[in-house]
């Protein structure tokens, strides 16, 4: 890893960390599923994040150090994207960054593929529950996903007893 492992710093990104955003996104994705075909440069998948991205999502950063090692893109109910360079992965950064956006939204929705069982056993862990299932031939990839969806639970309110019916 290199970096001694410190509490990672959230911090927003701007258009001058899309490039960075974009690579952490393809060494996690392509090391984590590397049968995936490869359809973008990582100069399409900077655009992207650029262009797509940054103008309608929040988009936070963990950095150690000035090194940024996650990322996650959310908003409007959605969890766009979320990364971690492999390194880095099983330390709480991914639950970090997962800690914000169910901060902003009491609803969330994300696809993540079928044969992720990493990312699928990690949402499950949070309380996302599955959807639905596809068989793939509407992304991309072509490859089967999963929706998956979590919603905040009411907040009980302290000392509030049910009413008595009485007989």
């Amino acid at each position: 890893m290199g970096d001694a492992v410190t509490e990672p710093e959230i911090v927003a990104l701007g258009a001058e960390h899309m490039q960075a955003a974009a690579a952490i996104r393809r060494v996690a994705l392509w090391r984590q599923l590397p049968w995936l075909p490869d359809l973008h440069t990582p100069e399409e998948e900077e655009q992207y994040w650029r262009t797509h991205l940054l103008p309608n999502c929040t988009i936070l950063g963990a950095a150690i150090g000035n090194r940024l090692v996650g990322v996650i893109a959310f908003g409007d109910g959605w969890i766009e994207q979320l990364y971690v360079l492999p390194d880095f992965q099983n330390i709480g950064i991914g639950s970090l960054l997962l800690g914000c956006a169910r901060e902003e939204m009491n609803e969330i929705r994300l696809w993540t593929f079928q044969r992720n069982s990493g990312a699928r056993a990690f949402y499950e862990r949070y309380g996302f529950s599955v959807e639905e299932k596809t068989d793939g031939l509407d992304n991309e990839e072509k490859e089967p996903d999963v929706l998956y969806h979590w919603r905040r639970l009411p907040e009980r309110t302290p000392g509030l007893q049910p009413s008595d019916p009485g007989p």
